[in-house]
């Protein structure tokens, strides 16, 4: 192992180098390298036509994390899960400046184990008939990429349809670690997740590249307890010791919290009972999806308000939430945060967090949604002229035992108001999220009714289902007229249940629930 400054990594990168890159959000991420090669290309136009693999979103907007490689002509090919906190990646994509092939995250995160092992492909049901699958995209999310090699194939085991996924080598791993020894051992103590950073490391040796590892600082060889060592000095070639705390900093928010990375347990703090809005009402209904007992998974957004409306009700005790990053336990941090938790039970890598998601181990996964159709179908991925990508949206909604979707009715100037117990909408968004068909597809209603799982979409006036005969309206908020705030509201007409029923008067009370788990 061979310590050196940032400013020194671009040298070790070849033009058209594929490299991959270590974190999650704004966590975990090699800042301080990932600027020093930006700037390298600035100066010098190299290192350049770089292919960037990120098995998770690692940006934060307004240039922070991976987005500042966001430089037309610094890469030429981009395999990623998500850059919908990366607008400078995500413009280039929109226009055909780079070839982009956007997987799921999970299948990201474990082909890092497959390249390792250098298996030429990995195999898995995940993505079938969403934008994955080659029947529809390929993955491939603009015009220039189309006209590129295919890397995700359909094939068939044994009667069933498999999506195959190529593998590649790694010539370069760019990670981040707490402290290194003198010999290249990389302690995680100060991190909140490990995420698939040994596998990207045990990649890039077994395809004959490179691993460097950012650190806060190194120590004298044998200092760090041997079950602390996250990535072994066998696999590491370079370390660079940040210049500035920041570059460390457990987020681009937080700079040090101990119970983020696990080392202690937050004090017992009252819960603070937040306003009756829009997003609260949503996040109430969807705590009935949940059961004593289960393990569930909570995105970004509305549906992870849901954690706080179970500490409110005094029921978050009663069931699991888990993050796909490999936190099993505690309370999961959201917004620019998204990945870390706090006094969970435990941390696992993330390609076992997900082999255990993908085989259908979570009973409920409650998600976003930017818009549904008709037929089931799901988009968080392209919209409003943005591409953002999947994520672990399509490993998690798609084997999940039941998927509760959950966003506002409409859009875009959408404002509710509460009072005497019922919904009134002030003033009706401007864009309609129930349409014909959407935009793209990231969860296939088809393939949740071929599988017989439990589909629910809920939002602050109606709640759905998916059945065999498509969607079916079951539930409408006190207050709001059927016709007038729901179904001209539509770009489709649903199934209406012959038993339809009104959502639960508790949602609309400001004082709490009272909701016991069955």
């Amino acid at each position: 192992m061979k310590i050196i400054s940032a400013e020194q990594v671009p040298k070790l990168i070849k033009d058209g180098a594929t490299v991959v890159t270590g974190g999650f959000t704004t966590t975990n991420v090699p800042y301080e390298i990932l600027l020093a090669i930006r700037d390298s290309f600035l100066k010098t136009g190299h290192p350049r036509d770089l292919t960037i693999v990120a098995p998770a979103g690692q940006s934060g907007g307004n240039g922070v994390g991976l987005d500042v490689l966001g430089v037309e002509g610094l890469i030429k090919r981009h395999i990623f899960s998500h850059c919908g906190l990366a607008p400078n990646i995500s413009k280039l994509i929109m226009e055909n400046k780079i070839i982009a092939y956007c997987l799921p995250q999970g299948i990201l995160s474990q082909m890092m184990r497959d390249i390792a092992a250098k298996k030429p492909f990995l195999v898995s049901h995940v993505g079938l008939m969403t934008f994955v699958d080659p029947r529809i995209e390929g993955g491939k999310v603009n015009e220039l990429t189309k006209n590129m090699p295919d890397i995700v194939h359909l094939i068939q085991v044994n009667g069933k349809e498999y999506l195959r996924y190529d593998t590649f080598p790694i010539d370069i791993a760019i990670l981040r670690g707490t402290v290194a020894d003198e010999r290249g051992n990389i302690s995680f103590k100060k991190e909140g997740v490990t995420l698939e950073n040994l596998s990207m490391a045990q990649a890039a040796k077994n395809s004959g590249g490179i691993t460097i590892v950012q650190v806060e600082r190194v120590v004298k060889a044998g200092s760090i307890p041997p079950r602390e060592v996250v990535i072994p000095h066998i696999y590491v070639d370079y370390v660079v010791i940040a210049s500035r705390p920041e570059y460390q900093w457990q987020t681009c928010r937080i700079s040090y919290d101990p119970t983020i990375s696990g080392e202690y347990k937050s004090p017992t703090i009252l819960t603070v009972q937040k306003p009756l809005d829009v997003r609260k009402i949503i996040a109430r209904r969807a705590l009935f999806e949940i059961r004593r007992g289960d393990i569930v998974n909570l995105g970004i957004g509305i549906s992870a308000e849901v954690a706080e409306v179970a500490r409110e009700e005094g029921v978050f005790e009663d069931f699991t939430l888990t993050v796909e990053s490999g936190v099993i336990g505690g309370t999961p941090l959201t917004d620019l945060d998204f990945g870390l938790g706090r006094d969970f039970d435990c941390i696992i890598d993330q390609p076992y967090q997900f082999d255990f998601y993908q085989g259908g181990g979570l009973d409920v996964a409650i998600l976003g949604m930017a818009e549904f159709d008709e037929n089931g179908n799901v988009n968080v991925s392209k919209f409003g002229g943005r591409f953002v990508g999947c994520g672990g949206f399509i490993d998690i909604s798609q084997n999940s035992k039941k998927v509760v979707f959950c966003g506002t009715f409409t859009t875009k100037g959408l404002e509710v108001v509460v009072k005497d117990g019922k919904l009134n909408i002030v003033n009706e968004g401007s864009v309609m999220k129930a349409v014909k068909s959407v935009e793209h597809i990231t969860f296939s209603g088809e393939y949740a009714r071929m599988r017989g799982q439990k589909v629910v979409y809920i939002t602050e006036r109606a709640v759905f289902e998916l059945e065999k005969e498509g969607i079916v309206l079951k539930e409408i908020a006190p207050g709001v007229d059927l016709e007038r705030d729901i179904l001209s509201k539509m770009g489709f007409q649903p199934k209406i249940d012959p038993e339809l029923k009104i959502m639960d008067p508790k949602i609309f009370q400001e004082a709490r629930m009272g909701v016991r788990l069955m």
